[in-house]
């Protein structure tokens, strides 16, 4: 699994605020285009954020799964984007001492069509998509999202 990973000017425990708010989900996952319902219980495990993946007015509806979670320091999710399939997602945040955070990504499809792309050729395009999704995170993050 290809690991992107980007400084972020924020604690960890500002950057977990954003992942923890499952409304923001739409506004760092490049692909995720609106959230239509967050479990009460997110990020707990087997909490879901029910979203919307492309682009008007082609939209499915689908939803993504807690598997794992460590307050401040990790989340482990299941992605679906069905016909496409599913895809586990790790996030883990490491403070840096200087009051920011390293946050690495890595993603790859556990189930469905998606999983016949061979691993090389699906990372050449997980790669980039998930380089953004840190960008738009760490925008949140830094720009005090959860301190509004």
């Amino acid at each position: 699994m290809i690991e992107v990973k980007r400084h972020v000017e924020a604690s960890p425990q500002d950057v977990f605020a954003v992942l923890a708010d499952g409304w923001l989900y739409s506004g760092w996952v490049v692909g995720a285009s609106r959230i239509r319902a967050v479990d009460d219980h997110w990020p707990k495990p087997g909490a879901k954020i029910h979203h919307s993946v492309g682009v008007w007015p082609a939209l499915l509806n689908d939803d993504s799964e807690v598997v794992d979670v460590v307050d401040g320091h990790r989340l482990v999710l299941t992605a679906r984007g069905w016909p496409l399939g599913e895809a586990t997602v790790y996030l883990e945040l490491e403070d840096d001492g200087d009051g920011g955070c390293l946050v690495r990504m890595q993603e790859d499809a556990s189930h469905g069509p998606g999983k016949l792309v061979p691993q090389p050729l699906r990372q050449l395009a997980i790669a980039p998509r998930n380089t953004e999704s840190l960008r738009r995170l760490a925008l949140l993050a830094e720009g005090g999202a959860q301190r509004r």
